[in-house]
C-alpha cells in the first residue's frame, strides 16, 4: 500500500538524511545537486540513483563538469512502505546509498555495509 505524503514532507526527509552523513563527509562533497523527482521513467521501482563521475574517478579534466546529480524517486519510495516510519528509513538508506557511489563505494561494498 501506497504511504501518502506530501511532497514538502518527503523532501524534509531528504533534507534530514542528508544531515546524516558526518561532517568531514559532508564537506568533502562538491558539485553534488540532490533532487527529488516522482519516478525514474525507464525504472519506474528505482528508489535513487546517482549520476556523475565519482570521487575516485576525477582527474585534471573534471574541472568545468556539470554538478553531478543524486535523484531519490519519491513515488517508488511510497509505494514500498507501509508508514511514515518506513519512508524515513528508506529515504535515509536511499540518500546514503547514492551519496555513497559519489565517495566511490560500488554496489557490492554497499550491501556487506548494510547500506544496499
Amino acid at each position: 500500500m501506497t504511504v501518502v505524503m506530501s511532497e514538502q514532507r518527503f523532501e524534509e526527509l531528504v533534507s534530514d538524511a542528508l544531515d546524516l552523513i558526518p561532517p568531514e563527509l559532508a564537506r568533502a562533497i562538491d558539485n553534488v545537486v540532490v533532487l527529488i523527482e516522482p519516478r525514474d521513467p525507464e525504472d519506474p521501482h528505482l528508489l535513487g540513483l546517482y549520476h556523475g563521475i565519482a570521487l575516485t574517478e576525477r582527474d585534471i579534466d573534471y574541472g568545468g563538469s556539470l554538478p553531478d546529480t543524486v535523484t531519490i524517486y519519491r513515488e517508488a519510495i511510497l509505494d514500498i512502505c507501509a508508514g511514515e516510519d518506513e519512508v524515513v528509513e528508506e529515504v535515509a538508506i536511499t540518500v546514503i546509498h547514492e551519496i555513497a557511489h559519489y565517495f566511490g563505494i560500488d554496489e557490492d561494498r554497499l550491501h556487506e555495509l548494510g547500506w544496499g
